[in-house]
This record gives structure tokens, C-alpha cells and sequence, in this order.
């Protein structure tokens, strides 16, 4: 991650998705020890996966590491709850935890509840350096549908979703930033999306062999999300739905697993490689509805757009492959013109 503070990247976001992925906070730490500028935030952590007090005291030691420049992302769940055949968590879950998070992170005494029992908790030890709740960790609210995005203006510091189109962007950001002003919470609010991004060089299409090796991952994500009927589905366009039924009736219907596994099928790969068979189903369509794939001068005039629209930041989504590389290209193409 040094590579992209140097590229001048502000910031890092990291998957808690327990069945993919390498344990979020070990990540962060590793990041907090060999960088010192960049921003590092959970993107996002998922309220079953830890009670509330873990959640508040690991991104308060990676604080400890990285003073000032820890952010806590937290959702109902995609990746981290589908991987389990899990729904989403409630949003009375996700209030509950930042509640906690919020109270324990302001040095507060808070009420915790377990079951029926009731007890007053707080960091006992805040000041000899095991965690730092000195400096403020921002609490960021992943949400898309209808009723998540209005509680991410009611309780979070800032707003974070997939990449959308930017009328659909601008509409949802809007409902937000409508329940934060109510709920008092407007002032320094900050509006985060995550996109796959991929510059096109002459030549390419979005079906080149380069640009599916580094968009093919995150746009079958497309594809998983709408078989799971999830909320980033519901931000998809309706051309997709065509391509979709094919991936259901020829893919998914056809794989030779038990009715009650075949979520573990569907998920696996899941933003780190294509499975075999499903590539025929990354069509041009998917491409471009999940990920920012274009020539360079496109896509800074598509961020534009978004900035326009309230954006205040776009993180991209680096695939597993050549992560290094990826980063390099972005931070050359885009952020050192931008």
C-alpha cells in the first residue's frame, strides 16, 4: 500500500469477508506500519462477524497505529453474509452497533445488551496507548436500498455505495443527505463510492482479453448479486435482466451441487478470479454496468460528473491479480491527471 500512498491515493478501504479474504484489521495493520499519510478504512465491516465492543476497540488500536487516519466502514452485509448463505443483517442491528461503536469510540459509557442482560460498558484504559479514541475515527454507512440509505443520513458521518450511474447516484445521496439534515448530522458529511475501473487503451474493447482479466471478477459480482436478488442488484440496469436469466437457467441450474450449497458455487471467486463457464456471461452489458472501464479521458470526465453530483470520493476496487500493477496504472492514468 505504500506504493499507492506514493501515487497519491488518500485513501484505502478493506473487505471484512471472513470466507474470501485475509482478516481485515491484520491487513490494516500491516498498512498502518508501512505508510504514513494515507487514509485506511474497513470497507466495510459487517455487524454479525463481531459484538460491538470488538468492532470499536480493533479499529481503535488500528487508530493507536495510524493516529487520525482510521476510518470505521460498516454495513448490513454482501460478501461477508452471501458467502454464508446469510441474509443481510437488520437495520435495527446496524443502528444498535453504532451506537455502541459511536458511544465507546467518544470515550463514553454506553449500555450494552446481551440477550436480556443489561450492562453498562467503557473502555477502561483509553489513555496508555493500547487504543487511541483521542482522534476521531469517522463512522461511514454502506447502504443502497430505499430505507439503508436513509438511516446511513441518520446515524453515519459519511455515505458509502457502489458505483451507479450518476442520476442514480445524485437521487440516493440526495435521500441521504435529506436524513442527516434532520437528523443534525450534515456538517462534514461525506459521500464514498467503489468502482472496478480499468483504462482502455487504443485499440481495446470492453471484451479485450487485458480488460477481462482485470474487470471479468468484479462484474461476475454483477451476476451474483442479482441471483441473490440483494440491494446492489437493485441499482443495475434492466438490460442486464436478459443476460442474467441465462446465467441462472445455464449456469447456476446446471451446477452439480446440492440445492442448499449452491450459494457456496455461485460466490466462489468472488471478486478474485472468474470460474469456468461463467465467462460467457460477461458480456460488453456487464462490463459497463459494473465496473468504470473506458478511455482515460472518459473516465476522469465520468468522476467529474460524480464530483459534480456530491461525490466526494471514489475508491477503486483493485483485483487480486497484479494488485500492484493495477494500482500503478490507476495512479498514473487517473489520479496523477485528475
Amino acid at each position: 500500500m505504500a506504493v499507492a500512498e506514493d501515487l497519491g491515493f488518500a485513501s484505502a478501504w478493506f473487505y471484512d469477508s471472513q470466507m474470501l479474504y485475509s482478516d481485515v484489521y491484520a491487513t490494516m495493520t500491516l498498512v498502518a506500519e508501512h505508510t504514513k499519510r494515507i487514509k485506511i478504512g474497513t470497507g466495510i465491516v459487517v455487524p454479525s462477524n463481531r459484538i460491538a465492543p470488538v468492532t470499536a476497540h480493533s479499529i481503535a488500536t488500528i487508530n493507536e497505529m495510524a493516529p487520525g487516519r482510521t476510518m470505521l466502514g460498516i454495513g448490513t452485509g454482501f460478501t461477508g453474509r452471501f458467502m454464508m448463505g446469510l441474509p443481510p443483517v437488520r437495520l435495527g442491528d446496524l443502528r444498535e452497533h453504532v451506537r455502541i461503536c459511536r458511544a465507546l469510540l467518544s470515550g463514553e459509557e454506553v449500555l450494552y445488551c446481551e440477550g436480556k442482560r443489561q450492562r453498562w460498558i467503557r473502555f477502561m484504559h483509553p489513555d496508555r496507548s493500547y487504543i487511541n479514541i483521542k482522534e476521531s475515527i469517522p463512522i461511514v454507512i454502506a447502504a443502497q436500498g430505499p430505507k439503508a440509505l436513509e438511516v446511513a443520513g441518520e446515524i453515519g458521518d459519511g455515505w458509502m455505495a457502489p458505483a451507479s450511474g450518476v442520476e442514480a447516484f445524485k437521487q440516493n445521496l440526495d435521500t441521504v443527505k435529506s436524513a442527516a439534515q434532520r437528523a443534525g448530522r450534515l456538517q462534514n458529511f461525506t459521500a464514498t463510492l467503489f468502482a472496478a475501473a480499468c483504462v482502455l487503451k487504443p485499440g481495446e474493447s470492453l471484451t479485450s482479453t487485458r480488460v477481462l482479466s482485470q474487470m471479468g471478477p468484479m462484474a461476475a459480482v454483477a451476476l451474483h448479486a442479482l441471483w441473490e436478488s440483494s440491494a446492489v442488484a437493485a441499482q443495475l440496469p434492466s438490460s442486464l435482466q436478459s443476460i442474467y436469466e441465462k446465467y441462472r437457467d445455464e449456469y447456476v441450474g446446471k451446477l452439480d451441487v446440492p440445492a442448499d450449497r449452491r450459494y457456496l458455487k455461485v460466490h466462489e471467486g468472488h471478486t478474485i478470479y472468474v470460474k469456468p463457464g461463467e465467462e460467457r456471461f460477461l458480456t460488453p452489458e456487464v462490463i459497463s454496468a459494473f465496473s468504470m472501464t473506458a478511455p482515460r479521458e472518459h473516465l476522469i470526465e465520468r468522476i467529474r460528473e460524480f464530483e459534480a453530483a456530491g461525490l466526494d470520493e471514489i475508491s477503486f476496487c483493485i483485483p487480486n491479480d497484479d494488485a500492484r500493477g493495477r494500482i500503478e496504472e490507476l495512479g498514473g492514468e487517473i489520479v496523477s491527471r485528475y
